[in-house]
């Protein structure tokens, strides 16, 4: 075996959504984050188009993240949709983490990969982020609101008309006596089909 398959298996069974509201304000530091950013990527994509782009906000960047996502929320959310605790939810969460990383699909509009493969390519980065993040101890959450699919988050990011922002990675250590929480799966006999024949 060329590495330890036990770890592995740990790091990916203990892969976990932690959201903003339980960072601490430690610091992720810029190598750290050079890092998460480094194994995604390393996915797999078809015809090595690497589709994959990446906007990090640190520091006052942050602040950038709340005031669009502000203002998207609330452009996009009318009547009575808008919802004032989510509004809030929206708004302080790019504030509470360490590190927020906009992940996008870069497409070029000549290439012959369909676009579904290009962002199945992006997800998986966003898989390898998650695990690494993992690994380190950290807690991430990968957002995806409605909002981020529009032209004025297009703008924001300073995307083509063709690029999709796929979702927004929010990073932030979690406290020493954080319980991360604990998940389940369905058997692979509920999901898998075996045909042998």
């Amino acid at each position: 075996m060329r590495y330890n398959l036990s770890e592995l298996t740990e790091i990916i069974r203990n892969r976990r959504t932690v959201y903003p509201e339980f960072y601490t304000d430690r610091e992720v530091h810029r190598e750290q984050i050079e890092k998460i950013l480094n194994n995604a990527i390393w996915a797999p994509s078809h015809g090595m188009t690497q589709p994959w782009s990446f906007s990090v906000f640190t520091g006052k960047g942050r602040k950038k993240v709340s005031e669009k996502f502000t203002e998207l929320y609330a452009l996009y959310t009318v009547g009575d949709k808008f919802d004032p605790i989510r509004a809030e939810r929206v708004k302080s969460r790019p504030l509470r983490a360490g590190a927020i990383i906009a992940v996008s699909l870069n497409r070029d509009p000549e290439s012959k990969i369909r676009e579904m493969e290009e962002i199945e390519a992006v997800a998986c980065a966003i898989q390898n982020m998650y695990l690494t993040c993992t690994a380190w101890g950290l807690g991430c959450f990968w957002a995806t609101p409605a909002f981020i699919y529009t032209p004025e988050m297009n703008t924001f990011l300073g995307l083509k008309t063709q690029d999709k922002c796929l979702g927004f990675f929010f990073i932030g250590y979690v406290p020493a006596d954080f319980e991360w929480p604990k998940g389940r799966r369905k058997p692979i006999e509920y999901v898998t089909e075996w045909v042998e024949e």
